[in-house]
């Protein structure tokens, strides 16, 4: 029985259950869908076809190569837009191929919708071909997965997805459709969906913990905040800045908060982490009190917790009461959208001078520019460096781009050295890591930022394992620049290798393609470079080229990411150095 409140007209008329999908996605505001189809989901694509061309046109839809690519590709839509990404694909190998991308944006709390099809409901349990219990394998990585066995429950099962994957802290929704609900006819009425008992996506602002927040940061001589992708998510860029500038507060933020406060901000310190900059790092064991919002203390930001900021009065802002004291306990918990919390807090604070304080940073800064940037992104002899071509392209792009990386070295010289003047300006896969995550994220952002450009940093290894993704992106003519950072070495593994395990480079080195015939045969121009001085110009290039370009550099191959916090080691155990 459901338990939601819910709101319908009384009239309808007689549709199948897959024309019935399209209106309640047309309801949701869908405008791009990314998909494949296949036999479970036939009747679907055939009342799609209605919705994408003529009278009926409400969607486009993106054909992508592969069932991973597509809720990637959902994932980039969203991550740019603050809308939900959607996608389609078949029972079996399709709905198991879009696993990774859901445990991916459950991780990095990304709003998407997938829609699969599923055998008759008649012949569940049977192992009938391309069966998989989809929801039983989705549930733990998913927000919420439902299987729609009845075409009527069509229009509340969507209401009820989009609202749970969109409201309090986003994430992904599995919707298993199975084929007889398709076609079976419903008397549509449009539902929706905007309370579900014992799901809370707003706690109540508690004012206590709000007064306590604030006498904290009242009384701090040494306050840090460390600022994550909620602020994104919430929409509180402005409320954020508001309370560190009352305040006087410098702020460190997470690789997926970098663009929750631009890069010129005089409060930004850098980017948190095991890769981040060295001052922040460093002053985090260091400050008294630590306001952390909207990020969850990932072990990637704070090294051990045995040691991690023990002499700090933490506050933890944050809409998922889940997330406080799971990994450090908090001193005052707000549990709130950051959007309502934020602004409470800011109301009750003094206003404050922490000059000392952050100029104490100002050194530790020096010396990571001296011994880390300056060779890193300015280097004058040698072969090319990971550091010098991104640097390259957020000059160019005057930082405007939205910017897409793969997994790897790539990913950290590219977050590390891009600029940050607009929000929503990053995609890129923090908590799982994945590789081949890119491109087909890169796709979607170009369809969900249309007026911005698109630049996309990917290794030799990350590259290939999205590689049929070049099909997508030569038939929709989707304008992203892409960087393909080549070392011959699958880079991150290989740094660990040489730091960490003797150099005993295992199964690490990489025998490439011809990226350029590749380039070629999708019909997609193409231009490398191995030579410094030819980095310029083909910046320009690709930059000036309309639609879709490859920038191949030739790397350093054994270039490596600094600083550097050695895995299990305290944050302040950073090395700017090998």
């Amino acid at each position: 029985m459901r338990q939601d409140n819910t709101t319908n007209d009384k009239t309808g008329e007689l549709i199948t259950g897959s024309e019935a999908l399209m209106r309640a996605l047309q309801l949701e505001g869908v405008k791009t869908i990314f998909g494949y189809p296949g036999g479970s989901i036939m009747p679907v694509y055939d009342a799609l076809y209605d919705y994408t061309r003529g009278e009926k046109k409400a969607f486009d839809h993106v054909l992508v190569r592969h069932e991973q690519g597509a809720t990637h590709a959902a994932e980039g839509y969203a991550r740019v837009s603050g809308q939900v990404g959607v996608c389609i694909v078949t029972s079996g190998p399709g709905a198991t191929n879009t696993l990774t991308g859901v445990a991916d944006a459950m991780l990095d709390s990304t709003p998407i919708v997938v829609i699969a099809g599923q055998v008759p409901v008649s012949s569940l349990g049977t192992d009938f071909f391309q069966e998989v219990d989809l929801v039983g394998v989705a549930q733990p990585i998913s927000k919420w997965s439902y299987q729609i066995r009845r075409a009527e429950d069509v229009a509340w099962a969507v209401s009820r997805a989009f609202f749970i994957a969109r409201s309090g802290r986003p994430g992904p929704v599995v919707l298993d459709f199975p084929k007889n609900a398709q076609t079976q006819k419903v008397e549509f009425r449009p539902e929706k969906v905007d309370f579900v008992r014992s799901y809370v996506p707003y706690p109540k602002l508690d004012q206590e913990a709000v007064q306590a927040a604030a006498d904290l940061i009242n009384n701090a001589r040494k306050p840090l905040a460390l600022v994550g992708q909620g602020v994104e998510l919430g929409n509180a860029q402005e409320e954020l800045v508001a309370l560190l500038e009352k305040a006087d507060i410098p702020a460190g933020r997470t690789m997926l908060g970098l663009s929750a406060l631009p890069s010129t901000h005089p409060l930004n310190v850098g980017m948190l982490g095991m890769h981040g900059n060295y001052a922040v790092n460093l002053k985090e064991q260091e400050c008294d009190v630590l306001i952390a919002v909207g990020m969850r203390f990932s072990d990637r930001v704070t090294g051990s917790l045995k040691t991690y900021a023990k002499q700090a009065k933490v506050i933890h802002l944050d809409i998922d009461k889940s997330e406080i004291n799971k990994n450090v306990k908090a001193d005052v918990a707000v549990v709130a959208d950051c959007k309502e919390s934020l602004p409470a807090i800011t109301k009750l604070l003094k206003k404050n001078d922490h000059t000392e304080w952050r100029e104490s940073f100002r050194p530790l800064h020096e010396k990571e520019r001296v011994k880390v940037i300056e060779p890193a992104i300015h280097p004058t002899e040698g072969p090319l460096l990971m550091g010098e071509v991104v640097n390259a392209v957020a000059e160019a792009t005057k930082g405007d781009a939205v910017l897409v990386t793969d997994v790897g070295q790539n990913q950290l010289f590219a977050t590390r050295y891009f600029k940050y003047p607009r929000h929503r300006s990053l995609c890129t896969s923090g908590g799982l890591g994945t590789m081949g995550y890119g491109m087909p994220a890169a796709i979607g952002a170009t369809f969900g930022a249309p007026d911005r450009t698109v630049v996309c940093f990917m290794g030799d290894g990350g590259f290939q394992m999205c590689i049929e993704e070049l099909g997508t992106i030569m038939e929709q003519q989707a304008p992203v620049k892409m960087i393909l950072l080549n070392n011959n070495y699958l880079g991150n593994v290989r740094q660990w290798q040489d730091m960490f395990w003797n150099r005993r480079k295992s199964f690490t080195r990489m025998m490439n393609p011809c990226y350029e015939l590749i380039a070629q045969g999708y019909g997609i121009p193409y231009v490398a470079v191995t030579e410094r001085n030819e980095l310029p110009a083909a910046v320009a290039k690709m930059l000036a080229t309309p639609g879709p370009f490859i920038m191949e550099c030739a790397i350093l191959e054994d270039d490596d990411v600094l600083p550097m916090t050695p895995p299990g080691s305290s944050v302040d155990d950073m090395k700017l150095e090998v």
